[in-house]
């Protein structure tokens, strides 16, 4: 049996303010191209499926399609709630959904329905876990462990450390495994020792909430969510990461999925296919104008941050042409070059408004603003009738 493990896809996440659900759409539908070439039976979607608890129309209206598309007619899904998502939202559908392959494990615990006429269906269920069956009668058991907190399992906090109760929660949904068939557990959780990145919220992501490798199932394959980049943990954990580039210290690596090939009760293989679509990320550094242009002629279709080092401040007009040059540039991050320190707080408390605005400036850019947007600036400030 061939499962594809994927996770984080964001789906409504913003680079600065730039809208990317189109790319969204394009990622998603490679992975339902490559379930049909590899002939996939069942995808493990690890959290994080919106980026907020809230996501708007289209960010729903384009994961149904696409996870529906992924089921297909003969396909399982099974998709466990991340940090981002709420859990109760995502899956309110849990009913309808697994009419149609697709089971989602959320806040609240649903028994899922077992036999039906799809090729790959739930053999068996229970809290936190399920048994999937294909047509030649090949099993896997999935251990479904969505973001956990005491909310969640409706605790009240103790003295019991979190890789404890971890260790607790896992073997919740692991109690209903015999044995016979490979052992998966999916969930979203940040395991000691993983490679973060700047598009992962720090809330949850180090120290006390860190999870030991030794928590985790000594055998079996572990598919992780919450880590943005692809990676590998001790022997069988696996984040397989974003399914786009959501930060700039991503620029240039490389987005894939995990597929992993079965075989009797055990895990024969696990290959990494990577991910081409969306566009890449790149940072740019320039030392004038004329070299930021030349860079950025050069990165046509790519989503741009560049720094640029001056000796003055740029104009209304320059700033203009350099998003003409691309309009893939993002983020523009001026350095000029004589920047002063701010002045401490208490020194700030004793100035007016005009005096803070002249710093600040300065500060920034170097040098003292010109009248007009001084002027500007303390227009904004005066309390209106």
């Amino acid at each position: 049996m061939n499962l594809l493990h994927t996770s984080d896809w964001h789906i409504g996440k913003r680079l600065m303010d730039r809208e990317r659900l189109s790319e969204q759409e394009a990622a998603l539908s490679e992975l339902a191209d490559i379930c049909d070439r590899e002939d996939v039976s069942v995808v493990l979607v690890a959290g994080d499926v919106f980026d907020t608890y809230l996501p708007s129309g289209e960010a729903e209206e384009l994961f149904f399609r696409a996870v529906k598309r992924l089921a297909g007619e003969k396909r399982a899904v099974v998709i466990v709630s991340g940090n981002h998502d709420d859990g109760l939202r995502l899956a309110a559908a849990a009913p309808l959904a697994e009419e149609q392959g697709i089971y989602i494990f959320g806040n609240r615990p649903h028994a899922f329905s077992c036999g039906g006429d799809r090729p790959v269906h739930a053999a068996e269920a229970g809290e936190g876990y399920l048994v999937l069956e294909d047509g030649r009668g090949e099993r896997v058991f999935i251990n479904a462990l969505p973001y956990p907190n005491e909310a969640r399992f409706r605790e009240d906090k103790t003295e019991e450390r979190f890789s404890e109760k971890i260790s607790r929660w896992i073997a919740r949904g692991g109690a209903g495994y015999r044995g016979g068939m490979p052992y998966v557990l999916l969930s979203h959780l940040f395991a000691a020792g993983g490679a973060t990145s700047e598009s992962e919220r720090e809330i949850d992501l180090g120290g006390a909430r860190a999870v030991p490798l030794s928590c985790f199932p000594q055998e079996g394959y572990v598919a992780l969510g919450h880590l943005h980049k692809p990676q590998k943990l001790g022997e069988n954990v696996y984040y397989s990461g974003s399914l786009l580039q959501y930060s700039f210290d991503e620029a240039g690596g490389q987005k894939s999925v995990n597929l992993i090939r079965t075989q009797g009760d055990s895990i024969a293989e696990v290959r990494r296919i990577p991910l081409t679509a969306g566009c890449p990320l790149v940072r740019l550094e320039a030392g004038d104008l004329a070299q930021a242009h030349e860079l950025l002629a050069r990165y046509g279709g790519a989503l741009i941050e560049l720094t640029l080092h001056l000796s003055a401040p740029l104009t209304a007009e320059e700033t203009h042409a350099l998003r003409e040059a691309n309009g893939g540039l993002v983020s523009l991050i001026p350095r000029i070059e004589g920047m002063q320190a701010p002045v401490s707080a208490a020194g700030r408390s004793r100035m007016s408004a005009s005096q803070l605005f002249d710093e600040f400036y300065k500060a920034r850019y170097g040098t003292l603003p010109d009248e007009d947007l001084r002027e500007a600036f303390l227009s904004m400030t005066e309390v209106q009738p």
